[in-house]
């Protein structure tokens, strides 16, 4: 049973998460960048080349703003480090409510490099 009342409950409808959101999406968006020039030479004489500009597409996907200021502001109010906020997060119902509206967490999702734990089915 989860007690509304509770303040990592009540959080989240009074926190303005629309204006949060619009407000770290461009500064957290992909950027685009200019990339450097590389002078080389070859058979036929020097040769310039433009590395590393444009928007990369490589690396994990972002996750949700949301989702991130909200274990940011449990990390602070709690005092935790970030692999014991993704620990708590997974065991601590309020703060699941707290950060995605009573959907039950998947720690490993934010941290990919912690070992996931399977229990061995029947057979």
């Amino acid at each position: 049973m989860i007690d509304l009342r509770h303040p990592l409950a009540v959080l989240p409808s009074r926190t303005p998460w629309n204006s949060i959101e619009a407000a770290l999406a461009p500064v957290l968006a992909r950027k685009g960048k200019d990339g450097c020039n590389v002078v080389g030479e070859e058979l036929f004489g020097p040769t310039l080349a433009v590395t590393g500009a444009g928007i990369s597409a490589a690396g994990r996907p972002r996750l949700p703003i949301r989702l991130m200021v909200g274990l940011l502001y449990l990390k602070h109010a709690y005092n935790e480090s970030d692999e014991s906020v993704c620990e708590r997060w997974a065991e601590n119902v309020y703060w699941a409510v707290f950060l995605r509206r009573g959907v039950l967490p998947d720690a490993a999702a934010v941290l990919p490099d912690q070992p996931r734990a399977f229990p061995a089915g029947p057979g």
